[in-house]
């Protein structure tokens, strides 16, 4: 059988005495390789490293193409040399003019012919001959770039070796031309040198003579390619933006801070207007959700308020009417009246965690002096505090602010008190202290009193979970454990934590820790409350 202490509570208070439930599991944490900014990150590693490999395939594949051909030209001059070293190296040779002729059994289409000399005792080469005949011009600048390179004072020091080379150089008409060999030979009159050279569009490898990365393929696939990584990146970009704004939108309804708008006009990516569209609708539902249940609280608390006055005002005849000898009579008077003290008790406690839950879901917040706000609180206390001869101790810091809902502060701070002044024996003191500390507004409000079992100081925050000892006296009392459970419910709501701390020699202390706001600044010297 329920004893007397447990026997007038409904079930949900009588869980109090209930052993405690195991604390939920926090919920796994996402995998970080399911992120956007994961696989956003490999993506760019991907970019970074794959267009390496590939240029330095496609590079080694060009070069090896090169090479191919630049060995077919020196075989070339190979060729013509050898063919005109009869005529270049006899007494008979033609006169310079008419060495042009020569050179055109040895030109095509596709390759031009000159004659480099250095006669014997000199160090300069002069262009002699050339088929097709070229511009003075031309000849000269061709010359001018071989002498920047080196290669025409190597040959008039020695007038041997051969040179397989693209170089390219810009004509004065403004074409690219590619010298791709050059062939000496020595002979007792001087050193001679055939050089081979073809218009650059007229090459099968228009790439002679520059770097692989300056070729018009080249350029046109890294433009691609960059286009593609820019349209990646954005696009990663643009969803991961769209996800913050959703989580600014909704940190603003949470802290009820100025409007920001709708989900669906912080919205600009077509493919998550579902989801602002149903954010939106959520948001209607909760707010509509809490105008219910405050709408409920009220309307239930003076449904049950009503009858429960008329029976207090009815037992008032009653009690006149029953005689001082009749004890059973006057006890039964005393149980209902002891019962409707619980009953409306319950009432108001029904109609707390109502509000409390409607003030989760609908919060308006404000920048909040909280030294003010628990200043007023103490005063409002002093009596409490001069009945039971309690001292006050502590400092409060001036202009802490928070970023805070007013209400839900208060009924933390004032359930705070209640229960300190409440466990602290007569005659003892009750420490309160209040300052800016790494961002937070830390509260400690300490007492005197029994204290709490170290098992017990997570439990104090359940709901119906009481520390006070059922008595006879008390078998009506209307605590029933839901103060402490609704102090941690605001703070968590406003972004804080609440923690119990067991004092030493006894005693509680009581840490609350909520955000600093935007504006806050600490003051330098500390304000003492009055008691």
């Amino acid at each position: 059988m329920p004893d007397s202490a447990t026997a007038g509570l409904p079930a949900t208070s009588r869980q109090e005495y209930a052993p405690a439930l195991p604390p939920p599991q926090a919920a796994p944490r996402p995998r970080f390789y399911r992120s956007l900014t994961a696989k956003a990150a490999v993506l760019a590693t991907i970019f970074l490293i794959v267009p390496l490999i590939v240029y330095d395939q496609f590079r080694a594949a060009d070069e090896a193409e090169k090479a191919v051909l630049l060995r077919s030209v020196r075989e070339h001059g190979h060729v013509i040399t050898a063919a005109l070293a009869p005529l270049l190296s006899g007494s008979d040779r033609p006169a310079l003019p008419q060495l042009g002729h020569e050179l055109a059994r040895f030109a095509d289409d596709f390759t031009n012919v000159k004659l480099l000399f250095a006669p014997t005792g000199t160090a300069g080469f002069f262009y002699v001959a050339s088929w097709p005949v070229v511009s003075t011009a031309q000849l000269d600048a061709e010359r001018e770039t071989l002498r920047q390179q080196g290669v025409l004072d190597r040959l008039s020091t020695s007038c041997d070796g051969e040179f397989p080379f693209a170089l390219r150089y810009r004509t004065p008409q403004g074409n690219d031309e590619v010298v791709t060999s050059m062939t000496p030979l020595k002979t007792p009159s001087g050193c001679w040198v055939v050089v081979t050279s073809s218009a650059a569009g007229s090459l099968p490898g228009s790439n002679l003579g520059r770097p692989y990365w300056a070729s018009s393929e080249v350029r046109v696939a890294a433009a691609i390619y960059l286009a593609m990584v820019l349209l990646t990146i954005t696009t990663f970009w643009s969803v991961r933006r769209g996800l913050r704004r959703f989580a600014e939108r909704a940190r603003t309804i949470r802290e009820r801070r100025s409007s920001g708008g709708s989900f669906r006009a912080q919205n600009d990516i077509p493919e998550l207007a579902d989801v602002a569209e149903e954010f939106d609708h959520m948001v209607e539902v909760l707010d509509a959700s809490a105008r219910d249940i405050r709408r409920a609280a009220e309307d239930n608390a003076h449904a049950f308020k009503t009858p429960i006055a008329v029976i207090r005002q009815s037992l008032e005849p009653l009690k006149r009417a029953i005689a001082i000898e009749n004890q059973r009579g006057l006890r039964a008077v005393g149980l209902i009246e002891a019962s409707l003290d619980k009953l409306d008790g319950l009432v108001a406690s029904a109609r707390r965690l109502d509000e409390a839950t409607a003030d989760v879901m609908d919060m308006p917040r404000t920048d909040l002096d909280l030294s003010s706000i628990l200043g007023r609180l103490l005063q409002a206390h002093a009596e409490a505090l001069l009945e039971r001869r309690l001292n006050l101790k502590g400092h409060i810091a001036p202009r802490v602010l928070s970023h805070a809902n007013e209400e839900m502060v208060e009924t933390v701070i004032e359930n705070l008190l209640d229960n300190a002044i409440s466990f602290s024996p007569e005659g003892e003191s009750i420490g309160v202290r209040l300052e800016a500390r790494d961002g937070f507004a830390e509260l400690l409000i300490g007492d005197s009193g029994p204290g709490v079992a170290s098992e017990n100081l997570d439990r104090i925050f359940d709901r119906y979970f009481s520390e006070r000892s059922p008595s006879r006296s008390d078998e009506y009392d209307t605590h029933f454990g839901i103060g402490l459970w609704i102090a941690r419910r605001n703070v968590e709501a406003l972004g804080g934590t609440i923690r119990a701390e067991a004092r030493r020699p006894s005693g509680l202390l009581m840490r609350v820790r909520l955000p600093l706001a935007e504006v806050a600044r600490l003051g330098s010297s500390p304000t003492k409350p009055r008691a």
